[in-house]
This record gives structure tokens, C-alpha cells and sequence, in this order.
């Protein structure tokens, strides 16, 4: 899909207005979301994404439209699954809610740039490197088998910092009181990080680990530049909202892990064959494709990431129905 300079300045323009609402309009006054509020602006986050998917539609055709929402829709869920670790951080760290709009919008947008950064990274290794898919596709069924195994997030589970967090809590000077929605303070002379600070940057650091299932899943649907950082940019903007949306309903997604598993794996697979089919190792058929199986489409993607989602969905909340108590008459 090859993308006029224009459009490129276009979408980033829009995607940096955004934020300038969101800096300025919601979190310059630090405030607990209404779920009316979580919920309009959900959907105005949401009316953007598919109306840029229309675009697409309109000016790119059926099949830059279908890799677009099956990359939304990939990156959108694994959002949500991301979502159970971000409600850990903050329930570690003791951030107030008034607070937590602050901390989830600096993390959203130190997410935004690395993940713009990891793109950069990824298209530059697909153009020069041929086996790069292999990669991609064993990192994606690595992290399906992780997930599966992993059953789940549970509210009552305790957060376990990474080692890039613990080094920052060694090095960088802290305090263990909470000022408001600042994240630093100064106390005898000193200027120390707030715990508020800290998990900012335990948000940030979780992002990376997420951005290593993230971007490989985005590129085995669609390997265009442009199409996987704006599924990557709208799925993102619209988080925080959702945060304070859904963050009751999360324990309720029982099945959402093994959804994500199913299709992680999938896209896995996909990128293998399509690595087969582009084939250059010279130890695997002397250097040349092997198209025993053939491609995986693009609507066969869609309907598996839709499915799956509906599929989870529907099972989880009803397990969660069977598993709560009958109300007392």
C-alpha cells in the first residue's frame, strides 16, 4: 500500500490532537472518570478508528481495509489483556484514582513512541532481512503457548516488578508517600519520585514486554508501515478510557488469555507460511519458497480474530454467570 507523504502528516496530526485533548482537556484536572464520561469518550476513540478504517476502505480497497481491522481488532484485545497488569500496578503502588488518568496518559504516550520506534525497527528488518518472518512467527507461537499456559490475570494476583523497574527503585532516589498527582517531590533540599512516578515507569517498562507480542502480531497481518502504526495508534488512544470503562468487568474475562493464545497462534502460523513462501535460508529446500500450504488470506484472518473475540467473550461471561452466587430471594 504505498501512502502519499500527506497522509502520513495527516494521521499523525490527528493522532497528536489526540492527545492534546486528552492532556489538556482531561487530565490538567486530576478527577475520577464518571463511567458516562469513560464511556462517551470510548466511543468517540472508537468512532475515530472505524471511521479511519472507512478511509482505508474507500481509498485503499477491500484488502488494505480488512488487514487495517484485523490489526485494530488484534491490537484492541491484546489492549484489553494489557489492561489486567496496568490495574496490578496501580493497586501496588497505592495510586489514587483521581491520579491514575495522569499516570495511564503519560504511559499511553511513552508507549505510543516506542512502539512508533519499534515499528520503524520492524519494517526496516522486513525490507532487508528475508527471514525476519521466521522470527516473528516462533516469537508469536512462544508467546501463545505462554499465555495458554498462563490462564489468565486474576484481581486478587500480586504485582511481580520487572528487573528494569527493580534497578529503578534502586537507583533513582524515592519516596514512599504519595503527594497528590505529582510525581516529584522536594524534601530536605532533595527531589525525590513519588510512588505515582514509579508507576509510570513500571507502566512504561510493562509496554515494552508487551510491544514484543504486539508488533510481531501486527506485521503477520499486514505489512504495511502505515496501516500497522495507525492500528497501533488507535488502539492505544482510546486505553485509558477504557481503563476506567471495563475495569470491573475484567475479572470477569475468564477466557480471554486462551483467546489471545488461539490468536497469536494463528498469526504465528501465518507468518511461517508466508516466511516458507518467501523463503531464502539455504538449508531449507536449497534457498527457494516452499508453498505446500498455501497463504493465509486476509478475510480468513478477520474471521478467526472476530470469532475468537466473540467466541471468549460469550464463554467467559457465561462461566462467570455460573460461577456467582444465586442472589438471596
Amino acid at each position: 500500500m504505498d501512502v502519499p507523504f500527506w497522509v502520513w502528516a495527516l494521521t499523525v496530526a490527528v493522532v497528536v490532537a489526540m492527545l492534546a485533548v486528552d492532556f489538556v482537556g482531561h487530565v490538567r484536572k486530576p478527577h475520577e472518570p464518571s463511567l458516562r464520561e469513560a464511556a462517551v469518550w470510548s466511543a468517540v476513540y472508537v468512532g475515530v478508528a472505524v471511521l479511519f478504517g472507512a478511509l482505508v476502505l474507500w481509498f485503499g480497497g477491500a484488502q488494505a481495509g480488512g488487514e487495517y481491522v484485523a490489526g485494530y481488532l488484534t491490537e484492541k484485545s491484546l489492549s484489553v489483556d494489557n489492561l489486567f497488569v496496568f490495574v496490578l500496578i496501580m493497586g501496588s503502588f497505592a495510586v489514587p484514582r483521581v491520579a491514575q488518568q495522569k499516570v495511564l496518559l503519560f504511559g499511553i504516550t511513552f508507549a505510543l513512541v516506542l512502539r512508533t520506534v519499534f515499528i520503524a525497527v520492524g519494517a526496516a528488518a522486513i525490507d532487508n532481512v528475508g527471514w525476519i518472518f521466521y522470527v516473528f512467527g516462533a516469537v508469536l507461537l512462544w508467546t501463545a503457548w505462554v499465555q495458554a499456559r498462563s490462564g489468565g490475570h486474576s484481581a486478587d494476583e500480586a504485582y511481580a516488578p520487572n528487573p528494569l523497574l527493580r534497578l529503578a527503585g534502586r537507583v533513582l532516589p524515592t519516596t514512599d508517600e504519595q503527594s497528590g498527582d505529582r510525581l516529584v517531590v522536594r524534601r530536605d533540599g532533595r527531589r525525590l519520585l513519588t510512588p505515582l512516578a514509579i508507576a509510570l515507569v513500571a507502566i512504561g517498562t510493562a509496554d515494552v514486554i508487551f510491544a514484543v507480542d504486539s508488533i510481531p502480531a501486527i506485521f503477520g497481518l499486514t505489512q504495511s508501515t502505515f496501516l500497522v502504526f495507525a492500528a497501533n495508534a488507535f488502539s492505544l488512544l482510546g486505553l485509558r478510557q477504557l481503563y476506567f470503562l471495563i475495569g470491573g468487568l475484567l475479572d470477569r474475562l475468564v477466557y480471554l488469555s486462551y483467546g489471545l493464545a488461539v490468536i497469536l497462534a494463528f498469526i504465528g502460523a501465518k507468518l511461517v507460511v508466508h516466511a516458507l513462501h518467501t523463503n531464502e535460508l539455504p538449508f531449507l529446500n536449497g534457498g527457494r519458497p516452499i508453498t505446500v500450504v498455501p497463504e493465509i488470506p486476509t478475510w480468513l484472518s478477520l474471521a478467526v480474530i472476530v470469532g475468537t473475540l466473540a467466541g471468549t467473550t460469550v464463554a467467559s461471561l457465561a462461566a462467570d454467570r455460573r460461577r456467582r452466587p444465586d442472589p438471596v430471594p
